[in-house]
């Protein structure tokens, strides 16, 4: 943890988006998901995750879980939107 603040402080840092869900999408194909603590709600047009600050809702087609450990999730299907909540 150490690490991570001295490296927060030299980029400087506030740390607050380290808590937030972070994504990354690959077209057609799903999106991995990072920081994530809990599903709100879940189907095949609609998932809602949280964080320890926020939320994203993922919007899309035949979406399902993938592999979920240690605070990082895999949604696959066609994502359309992804909308952070406050």
């Amino acid at each position: 943890m150490r690490l991570i603040s001295e490296i927060s402080k030299t980029l400087k840092f506030d740390g607050l988006s380290v808590l937030r869900i972070q994504y990354t999408v690959i077209d057609g194909k799903g999106g991995y998901f990072q920081n994530v603590k809990r599903l709100l709600e879940f189907s095949e047009t609609k998932i809602v995750l949280t964080g320890r600050k926020g939320a994203v809702c993922v919007e899309g087609e035949k979406l399902a879980l993938g592999k979920y450990f240690a605070g990082d999730l895999a949604i696959l299907g066609n994502i359309h939107k992804i909308e952070r909540l406050e």
